[in-house]
């Protein structure tokens, strides 16, 4: 009995390590693509991204392989105008330098889900709502609205720092909690505009990196969606049996 108590615990604290695992992954990921859309790439950046071990996403879904490809395939042609031809791109689309039959595909949420196109709307004051409520606060010096695709990256970061932290110290209802904060968050303050973006900015991009990587971003987040789906499934059943 006393083994078999045992190897029920090493098969907990194993759940309890991947959990934490896939948040510290997510939260990198993130990262990534809150630098990524916030401003045109530096030369440093754009090697980084070309350095890239995408070999452990390999099996993520579709969408995200056909985008990692987009992107590689580009990066390994890139030469001393890359960086310029991805600024061009970048300021042209995601910046509102140009338009499509006067539509911006500027990463904000308000832009997509108003009906004016406007900023500072309703989803703005959602999110502005959200950060103060989870205690998150936009950095001193940074003038874009809240509801900025980087912002929300960022913000989804730190809560996936926070679950791995109280997961860390046996918090299984606060790491729910967070996770659930996540997963709505990432419902209704990503995925519910994303696509309207992506078709938009698609009609103004024009280099394969940036095709790439808003197929890598939807493929990412679907993925991240059903990864918080199980994560919360696991910690309410732990809480259920009391583990």
């Amino acid at each position: 009995m006393e083994e078999l108590k045992e190897s029920v615990a090493i098969a907990r604290d194993e759940v309890i390590a991947d959990m934490i695992a896939a948040c510290e992954g997510r939260a990198a990921f993130y990262d990534l693509l809150a630098a990524i859309y916030f401003r045109p790439l530096t030369a440093e950046q754009i090697d980084n991204i070309a350095g890239i071990d995408w070999s452990e996403y390999a099996d993520l879904n579709e969408l995200f392989a056909d985008g990692v490809n987009d992107v590689s395939r580009y990066l390994r042609k890139r030469n001393s105008g890359t960086r310029q031809e991805l600024a061009v791109d970048f300021t042209s689309a995601f910046a509102g330098t140009q338009s499509w039959k006067g539509r911006y595909a500027v990463p904000y949420e308000s832009v997509h889900t108003s009906e004016e196109g406007l900023m500072f709307q309703e989803a703005y004051h959602e999110v502005f709502q959200l950060y103060k409520a989870n205690r998150v606060a936009k950095a001193e010096g940074y003038d874009f609205p809240h509801d900025h695709l980087s912002f929300m990256c960022e913000f989804l970061v730190v809560l996936s720092e926070r679950i791995a932290a109280v997961l860390e110290a046996g918090g299984d209802a606060e790491a729910l909690a967070q996770v659930r904060v996540s997963r709505a968050f990432l419902a209704d303050h990503i995925l519910s505009w994303f696509d309207t973006f992506q078709d938009l900015a698609l009609l103004l991009l024009q280099t394969r990196f940036y095709r790439g990587i808003l197929k890598i971003s939807k493929g990412f987040f679907l993925e991240d969606a059903e990864l918080l789906d199980s994560m919360a499934v696991e910690l309410e059943n732990r809480l259920e049996k009391g583990e």
